[in-house]
């Protein structure tokens, strides 16, 4: 093909939503009234894409009777050891039961009982059929007349002016997965909705399967690494989400656990989850050290639950994971044995844990005219699929305000021309000459990350000597990157991936070498500092400047207001 070859689209919006996802969809919808130009950006199709393309069997943020938001709160703050904003989850949970019954007014199936109340697991979810609630979040997107959705449109980078403080966002550049067309949007204001990152680390199911995992491994980071190279602050990266999974198929664990209370158990029978405690990175930490110690492999005691528990977990993951239902299918089911389990390898998530955009109550990023929401927030975990909502929603109020009072700006042509030219640049390389391609290094940043920066192959822990050889190699494979060939869209889009993963490393690697303690268990499991340290109570933030990133240390936030 030839490199001239490039058709060059120029967008003009008053509000622009990169992500078409749980958080991206819902605020599009809020906006409906807002008398602004909306335009969503997504790499796929709204109608199913992001974490939620297959469905959801529970809306895990809610409220039941007899529970209170700070009841959400004090949970986040013991799940999170301390490192969590006051602010953000209270503001999350005072509106996920409002969110939970608008969900239902658009169509989605709620599981009720005979009196008609919500069917909860817990205090803290409710059950549903949740096949469609992606489909539902589109077509509330698509039903505002204002709102205008790119499908196949993958965002690169934030346009900006300024510098330091006073930096602002004024739109974004992209390029069609499709066709050879390169975007150029002008905007008074983005809301970054791309969800979190996978596919940082070697999984469990490495080569073919490597992308078998249990986030999706279509949220690249493209939302940090766009961000990060815009000057944005970021905020506890190093607390990393490891998820409980069925062995090999990665399966959900908690439908399990909770459905049918089947407790982690070791090779002798021993139920040792009272050993560890039972908070998400306890339950991991446990089923780690109990493997190290020699008393695996582990499992979720179902031995003997019965005819009818067993046909409710294979009814539930028929739907949910099916690969497992076969699995049980071809081993007498979970009546007869046991289910093993094992950690997945390291994801970055703010919907999980704290990791994320520094933002403030409204969800506004230290960058002006940028907000966040989602799994790409910081600051909040537990936020899960309402409480990304919640946030789309507040994003979407705040990023309207500063819209109306903001001018359209255009951005200096020079640096439109130089993304123009980077990606021609890919559409002329000859792959025959390089000899690498975008899988072939992704495979040695995943592998990197695994044995240098506490992946599965060192049981998560990391130290300070590995990590400096970590971000050797990955700084070494961002260069290897520049050069990458690409023959059409869909190869063009795995190079940039592979780019936005790896800013998000070197970012990771940065954040995990800044905390100087063990606060989360296999999270964040540093071996120089295997203890909780109560000198780092605080937030560990990042900003990178001239290459380098500059650790920031800030207080916790107490209290339902925070502004920058």
């Amino acid at each position: 093909m030839s490199e001239e070859n490039l058709e060059v689209q120029r967008c003009f919006t008053d509000l622009l939503i990169v992500g078409g996802g749980t958080a991206g969809c819902f605020a599009a919808a809020k906006l409906g009234k807002s008398g602004l130009s909306v335009l969503i950006a997504e790499k796929a199709n709204i109608e199913r894409s992001g974490c939620l393309a297959a469905g959801v069997n529970a809306l895990n943020a809610y409220i039941a009777p007899g529970h209170t938001p700070m009841d959400y709160v004090k949970y986040a703050e013991k799940d999170g050891e301390g490192i969590v904003r006051d602010d953000l989850v209270l503001t999350i949970a005072e509106n996920v039961n409002r969110i939970t019954a608008e969900l239902e007014a658009l169509g989605l199936v709620i599981l009720k009982d005979e009196a008609g109340n919500y069917v909860t697991r817990g205090w803290r979810n409710v059950k549903i059929n949740g096949e469609n609630i992606k489909p539902i979040l589109a077509k509330a997107a698509h039903e505002q007349e204002n709102v205008k959705v790119l499908n196949y449109v993958n965002i690169i980078d934030l346009k900006t002016v300024g510098n330091g403080d006073e930096r602002r966002v004024i739109g974004a550049w992209g390029f069609s997965t499709r066709e050879r067309i390169f975007y150029d949007i002008s905007a008074k204001a983005v809301l970054i909705a791309t969800g979190g990152a996978a596919g940082l680390y070697r999984p469990n199911n490495p080569g073919f399967s490597r992308h078998k995992m249990w986030y999706s491994p279509f949220n690249t980071g493209a939302g940090f690494a766009m961000g990060i190279r815009a000057g944005a602050e970021m905020t506890t990266f190093e607390n990393r989400f490891v998820a409980l999974r069925c062995k090999d198929t990665i399966a959900p664990t908690g439908t399990i656990a909770q459905g049918v209370g089947a407790k982690q158990v070791n090779a002798k029978g021993e139920v040792y989850e009272t050993k560890y405690g039972i908070s998400t990175p306890e339950r991991i930490y446990g089923t780690v050290e109990e493997n190290r110690a020699g008393h695996g492999p582990c499992y979720l005691h179902t031995e003997g639950i019965g005819a009818e528990k067993e046909g409710d977990l294979l009814r539930a993951y028929l739907n949910m994971a099916p690969a497992q239902t076969l699995k049980w299918m071809e081993e007498d089911g979970p009546d007869a044995h046991d289910v093993e389990i094992e950690g997945t390898e390291p994801y970055i998530v703010g919907g999980h844990t704290a990791s994320g955009y520094w933002v403030d109550t409204d969800r506004a990023t230290t960058v002006k005219g940028l907000f966040a929401a989602g799994d790409v927030a910081g600051g909040a975990p537990q936020k899960y699929v309402t409480g990304a909502m919640v946030e789309g929603e507040i994003a979407a109020r705040a990023a309207a305000v500063y819209a109306k009072g903001a001018a359209m700006l255009k951005a200096d042509e020079a640096a439109t021309k130089r993304r123009i030219a980077e990606i021609k640049y890919h559409y002329a390389a000859d792959a025959a000459d390089i000899g690498i391609t975008a899988e072939t290094l992704e495979e040695a940043m995943q592998k990197t990350m695994d044995e240098y920066a506490g992946g599965i192959h060192t049981d998560y822990r990391y130290n300070a000597a590995r990590l400096l050889v970590a971000d050797a190699r990955i700084k070494a494979l961002q260069t290897e990157a520049k050069g990458l060939p690409a023959r059409d869209p869909f190869e063009l889009l795995h190079v940039y991936e592979l780019k936005e993963r790896l800013t998000v490393c070197r970012a990771l690697i940065a954040h995990l070498a800044a905390r100087k303690e063990t606060r989360w268990h296999i999270f964040g499991e540093n071996a120089d500092y295997p203890a909780r340290d109560a000198a780092w109570d605080c937030y560990v933030n990042t900003r990178l400047v001239d290459g380098r990133f500059e650790v920031i240390t800030r207080p916790l936030v107490k209290g339902d207001r925070y502004e920058h």
